[in-house]
């Protein structure tokens, strides 16, 4: 059990988070905990989990995200080495296809499955959470949408990201941007307008996030000019489809009395206490 304790600390340890919030992994890095002293052989192992994750339908460039690093050399020279970002996913695949003899692969196909199985929720344990869990679990999903959606959004040639999602919620939105909803919301400045949506609006705004990003896939966009009009097209209908049900417009949504961090701090607190 100590091993078990003191081999998740060292995968926490390593864990890094975006800027978007998402959770990922350096491949070198974990090489070391796996203890796998050559990159050939642990590369290796990375390209049978990027097979074993084409084949079960879901695709490895979200998973297995290039991170090319330079390093120094002797008398000034410089190197590029490869690397990539990872996904909880994609370390649960590449301790899958490490060597099992080796006890600390064991351990790592058990931390990820767990980990991995923690983040997922049936529908009925979805229905039995409080509007606040609701929230906190529609955001997480928003925020990794966004990192796949921003990937997409890049390979289609966008540079100005605020411009582009300005874009989504413009079509969502009737028009705002994403300042004019933090001031309808009495915003303070730089806070996040997604910790400050219900459930209902998170999921408004998941479904715009998912749908551009297949669309930009889909279609092969490769300009930012058309990457910003399919967002708020695909804003733009969904907002058609919630007028045509009959349902709430995003921005006659209340907004929560506490913003996420609000609510996660006092979380925090609680459990210090």
């Amino acid at each position: 059990m100590k091993e078990i304790e003191k081999n998740n600390k060292t995968f926490e340890d390593i864990k890094h988070i975006d800027k978007n919030g998402v959770e990922f992994w350096y491949a070198r890095e974990l090489q070391e905990v796996l203890d796998y002293k050559e990159w050939r052989k642990f590369n290796g192992i990375i390209e049978k989990a990027k097979i074993a994750c084409q084949n079960s339908g879901i695709s490895a460039f979200e998973h297995f995200v290039g991170a090319d690093k330079t390093i120094k050399m002797p008398k000034g020279a410089e190197k590029t080495i490869l690397d990539y970002k990872l996904t909880r996913y994609a370390c649960y695949l590449i301790a899958q296809n490490g060597d099992s003899r080796k006890k600390v692969i064991a351990l790592a196909q058990t931390y990820f499955a767990v980990q991995t199985r923690k983040q997922e929720i049936t529908e009925k344990e979805y229905c039995m959470l409080t509007e606040d869990e609701k929230r906190f679990y529609q955001r997480d999903l928003t925020r990794k949408g966004n990192y796949s959606l921003n990937q997409a959004a890049k390979n289609a040639g966008v540079k100005n990201f605020d411009k582009f999602h300005n874009y989504g919620y413009k079509g969502l939105y009737n028009g705002e941007t994403a300042d004019d909803i933090a001031k309808r919301k009495g915003l303070r400045y730089r806070e996040d307008i997604l910790d400050n949506m219900g459930s209902d609006e998170l999921i408004a705004n998941l479904f715009r996030i998912s749908q551009t990003e297949q669309k930009l896939r889909k279609d092969n966009i490769k300009t930012k000019i058309e990457a910003n009009k399919t967002h708020y097209n695909i804003g733009k209908n969904i907002r058609e489809v919630i007028a045509k049900n009959g349902g709430t417009m995003p921005e006659d949504l209340p907004t929560p009395e506490k913003s996420l961090k609000q609510l996660e701090k006092e979380n925090n607190k609680s459990l210090k206490k």
